[in-house]
């Protein structure tokens, strides 16, 4: 198969499909790839003579995106829009990464494609409105929704709890946001074998889909399970005192149900994650190092 282009370099995603995906995947991003920046990506897209692309750059500060609407727009809808029309003059599948804050957190079961969107704020607004800008500027699209995703590559959830528990004996975590932790190593595997059959000929099962790690978990446990496994091999580690989301407001509201489904991706591409809790381990393994105990 021809090599895997993967728009970004620097986010958890792109290092992780770097990681993973070793000579098979080249990673561009700026200064030599602007997802707002047309031409850029033509230039990519024709040196690298991939034979599918999956865009890993996105606005993803969640609170953020509150202040900043405009930078969220342009990262999470323009720029996409941007890559979906390369990709599609170049007849390349286009792999997109999107989220579970495209729904209001509402449902009791977990989210299946097909259920009806409601973003609360507007990270998940941009996403959803960037779902809908590449399915219509590229009919060779695979929309995959993500969540909740954790590794040694960038900051993200693990990372944050493990900087906190340096300088502070206790935190509080909320214990009524739920959700499906995946580990972004075995995210990319299944990226990539998504991609891989999206290039072969005869493809035509294009859509939205999810793609999330097995089991279920709410913050706060999992809170006590990285300061549980970061303990156990010496570095730093908090007592956990769970709270209710309205209790700790933040600039972006978040679904409290964050679990995605993904029985369609496994019944379509034979693509299923594995437990949640083997990659926090291998990824608080990793960080440690990082963050010693004080």
């Amino acid at each position: 198969m021809k090599p895997v282009l993967v728009i970004g370099k620097s986010g958890q995603m792109a290092q992780a499909l770097a990681h993973v995906g070793g000579d098979g995947v080249v990673c561009i991003g700026r200064p030599e790839v602007d997802l707002l920046d047309g031409s850029s990506l033509m230039r990519a897209i024709e040196s690298c003579q991939p034979g599918a692309v999956i865009n890993a750059g996105a606005y993803t500060a969640v609170d953020g995106a509150e202040s900043d609407p405009a930078m969220a727009h342009a990262l999470n809808v323009t720029g996409p829009e941007n890559l979906a029309g390369a990709c599609a003059a170049h007849g390349l599948p286009l792999i997109h990464l999107s989220t579970d804050c495209v729904f209001d957190g509402e449902k009791p079961e977990p989210y299946v494609p097909d259920d009806k969107t409601c973003p609360l704020g507007v990270y998940g607004r941009s996403k959803l409105e960037g779902e809908v800008a590449v399915r219509g500027r590229a009919p060779h699209t695979l929309v995959v929704r993500v969540s909740w995703i954790f590794s040694r590559f960038g900051k993200n959830f693990v990372w944050t709890m493990l900087k906190l528990a340096q300088t502070r004996p206790s935190l509080t975590v909320v214990r009524d946001q739920l959700g499906c932790p995946t580990h972004a190593p075995a995210l990319a595997e299944g990226l990539l074998e998504m991609a891989r059959q999206a290039a072969a000929p005869g493809f035509e099962a294009w859509g939205v889909y999810h793609l999330a790690g097995r089991g279920e978990i709410n913050r706060a446990l999992m809170a006590q399970k990285i300061f549980e496994y970061s303990r156990e091999i010496g570095g730093p580690f908090a007592e956990v005192i769970p709270i209710q989301t309205a209790d700790y407001p933040t600039p972006a509201e978040r679904p409290l149900n964050a679990r995605l489904d993904m029985s369609e991706t496994t019944r379509v591409f034979g693509v299923e994650l594995p437990d949640w809790e083997a990659g926090l381990r291998e990824t608080v393994d990793g960080l440690v190092e990082e963050f010693p105990a004080s």
